[in-house]
């Protein structure tokens, strides 16, 4: 005979946000395991939905282009119990943020600008969304607002594990009782 265990009742769902490199991905799958849910990755999305790769969007198509993409395939989504992380520019698109953010709980997975630069070895082929002449420290500035606006977490991660950053998320959440908002 097979035992299913069972948790109290599925969770919300949890939205990470933030820079390139914050590790939205990486924190994403370790606290989908963590908490026993599934996991959405919004670059693959977006991958899947148009068989190509993101830089190859962004370099054929242009960046407003690939921010409609974006958008589109973040609205089609419909999940439930499900960490999903999203690309960094995903704040660019308010009604995303909006469907995300009505469907759970937003984590704003910050880190500063010297440990941007250090974890992003790979920017020219990551899909990075710049506009030209953009530089990296424009779109920090740019960005960092637009997390702070649509988070209800704000988690500090600059020179973590990510095993602490996923501590640090389950951590509030099951102390401020947002499982079940």
């Amino acid at each position: 005979r097979l035992m299913v265990l069972r948790t109290k009742s599925p969770m919300k769902n949890i939205v990470l946000i933030g820079l390139p490199g914050a590790g939205k991905s990486t924190v994403g799958v370790i606290l989908a395991k963590t908490l026993g849910m599934k996991f959405i990755d919004t670059d693959i999305v977006i991958q899947e939905h148009t068989g190509r790769l993101l830089q190859e969007i962004i370099d054929t198509d242009g960046p407003e282009l690939f921010l409609k993409i974006e958008e589109e395939s973040i609205i089609s989504l419909h999940p439930c119990n499900s960490v999903i992380a999203t690309g960094g520019s995903a704040v660019y698109g308010r009604e995303a943020m909006e469907h995300l953010k009505s469907q759970g709980i937003v984590v704003f997975l910050n880190i500063s600008y010297d440990e941007m630069v250090k974890r992003l070895s790979n920017i020219k082929t990551r899909g990075i969304v710049r506009i030209p002449g953009q530089t990296l420290h424009d779109l920090f500035d740019q960005r960092i607002p637009l997390y702070e606006k649509y988070a209800d977490i704000r988690i500090d991660c600059s020179d973590e594990m990510f095993e602490h950053v996923v501590e640090k998320v389950v951590d509030i959440i099951r102390k401020q009782g947002l499982e079940n908002r």
